[in-house]
């Protein structure tokens, strides 16, 4: 591609371009295998899967799906938290050259039903809780053929296979539960430990399809994005090269981010596994203090999170007096992080945060700050060959100069190829080779880009245009306040008016006179939020997310929560 004003801010050894190893994914595992064979791959608690104990499952795995109608172009749908068992599924369907189908556990069942039903879903693997829970009432609305049910203990050892089931079981809702034999239900274990490691022998095109990653569905249904494995093969491989700084067959990964999501499955599975690391899984990311445990018992070296995850340690009682050194490199993605939280993490563990940005559409990721030269508040600069710019809102087409607000658009091989079964959507989201994200930002005179805000999110307010994580970054930057979350509301007089919602930092006070006079010295006075909320919590997805959707519908609602 053409140099770039932020090819200058690349960390030294970065190139504008790289020369990719053009790998799909399954070739990905079988080379890691090749390499450390006998290196941990997987550790559950007291479970461990090396390298070649990876692949043996995969390999057998694939072999039985093989028989239940699996087959190049299949859609496999995987329901799971992060366990062994995820990593096997997903592998194992790459490796008949079938598509996965990512699933969010705490998905409903009419979620499940539109998402398995748009994809065409064959085989679907489900943890045995979910699967009483949310697919047998709806099993005759269902496409799927069979069922391979797994269960939390599966690869526990004595004595947690034992005990770990006991209190799963206490858990309200329990997370195991007995589903019972049938023609179209398999299990597991006992599938895998009842076939041999000889799945048919298949050619697999870059080009394929390798997943349908359904978008989240925030601004309506969800939409399968097509990444194919030359889309996720390349991203991993731009992801790996910027962090420079990790060593292949050394490193030690923490998996908190969940594997149904873009963002944890290219970075903290597929990553991973091209540089030969140990993958330490993490099946709740909401559990700060497991978190903190896993770090310093398993000395890992790479913590991809997301600002509440950094947040939440930072707030951990006590945990200012704990060993955290190990941590080298951490991604942070999803949502803005505070500087504030960047700065107390790395005084704590001396390890080094870039933030950056993606999509679903996008692999995801398309930006990250250089760890060398960071400007924390921005998402950074484009990976390599990663072009992007800033448009005029309305015409789409004409390039804002630097320092001026526009939609962000893209292009790379890191690009979906497009909607399943929505070509019209595909075809408003890329135009002329360029992804349209919907997010406004900004670019300085160096190349690096801030994110302003969503379209969908903008706030019309007496005729101005106000950007709720501007509003967020600020009130966030008072010493008081831990999470923000800013909405429009319906004004007869304005339009909409500014309403944000603040949850405090513990043993901290402040009022809504104090937020609003410290929000009057640094935001415009239309900017300035009407009416302030506390709460002692906001309401996040799965991924730590705030939805602000929730809150408009609680306050449209009239909620009075």
């Amino acid at each position: 591609m053409q140099p770039r004003r932020w090819h200058d801010s690349y960390d030294p050894g970065v190139p504008a371009s790289l020369d990719y190893e053009d790998l799909t994914i399954p070739e990905i595992l079988e080379r890691a295998v090749q390499r450390y064979p006998d290196r941990p791959a997987l550790t559950f608690h007291n479970a461990r899967l090396t390298y070649g104990q990876l692949k043996g499952e995969v390999d057998r795995l694939a072999a039985a799906m093989s028989t239940m109608g699996v087959h190049k172009n299949s859609r496999v749908a995987i329901q799971l938290p992060n366990l062994p068992q995820t990593v096997i599924a997903y592998y194992a369907t790459l490796r008949l050259g079938a598509q996965a189908v990512m699933t969010n556990p705490l998905y409903t069942a009419p979620e499940i039903v539109h998402q398995w039903t748009d994809a065409e879903v064959v085989v679907a693997i489900v943890l045995d809780s979910l699967f009483k829970r949310r697919i047998e009432p709806v099993l005759e609305e269902l496409p799927v053929k069979q069922y391979i049910i797994a269960s939390i203990p599966d690869y526990l050892r004595f004595p947690l296979n034992v005990l770990g089931r006991f209190k799963l079981k206490r858990q309200r809702p329990p997370m195991v539960a007995r589903v019972e034999p049938a023609q179209h239900i398999h299990f597991f274990r006992k599938l895998i430990n009842g076939t041999g490691p000889t799945p048919p022998p298949l050619e697999i095109d870059l080009d394929d399809v390798a997943m349908l990653q359904y978008t989240g569905g925030t601004t309506g249904v969800s939409k399968g994005a097509m990444l194919t494995h030359r889309n996720v093969s390349y991203n991993l491989q731009q992801i790996a090269r910027w962090n420079h700084g990790v060593e292949p067959g050394k490193e030690v990964l923490l998996a908190c981010l969940p594997y149904f999501h873009i963002y944890g499955l290219t970075v903290s599975m597929n990553m991973p596994i091209h540089l030969g690391a140990q993958i330490i899984l993490v099946p709740n990311p909401r559990d700060i203090t497991g978190i903190i445990k896993s770090i310093q018992k398993r000395g890992v070296t790479l913590l991809p999170a997301v600002p509440a995850i950094y947040s939440g340690i930072n707030q951990s009682p006590g945990v200012s007096r704990l060993d955290l050194s190990s941590i080298k490199v951490c991604n942070s993605g999803s949502a803005p992080l505070p500087v504030e939280v960047l700065e107390r993490f790395e005084e704590l563990t001396g390890g080094r945060i870039a933030e950056g940005y993606g999509l679903t559409e996008t692999s995801p990721v398309t930006h990250s700050n250089p760890l060398t030269k960071r400007k924390p508040g921005s998402i950074g600069v484009p990976l390599p060959d990663t072009d992007a710019k800033i448009v005029d809102l309305e015409n789409g087409v004409s390039q804002m100069p630097n320092g001026q607000e526009g939609e962000l658009i893209l292009r790379g091989p890191q690009i979906m190829k497009g909607y399943w079964n929505r070509p019209d959507e595909t075809a408003d989201m890329i135009r002329d080779g360029w992804l349209y994200t919907g997010d406004i930002a900004v670019q300085d005179d160096d190349g690096y880009f801030y994110i302003v805000g969503r379209k969908k999110d903008m706030i019309l307010c007496s005729g101005y245009n106000v950007y709720p994580d501007e509003v967020d970054r600020v009130l966030m930057g008072h010493a008081a306040v831990l999470e923000a979350a800013t909405i429009g509301i319906p004004d007869k007089k304005r339009g909409e008016s500014v309403k944000s919602f603040v949850v405090l930092k513990p043993d901290s006070a402040a009022t809504a006179e104090n937020l609003v006079a410290y929000c009057r010295e640094r935001l415009a006075a239309y900017k300035i939020p009407r009416q302030i909320e506390f709460r002692d919590s906001l309401p996040k997805s799965t991924v730590l997310k705030i939805l602000r959707r929730e809150l408009r519908d609680q306050e449209l609602a009239g909620d009075g929560h």
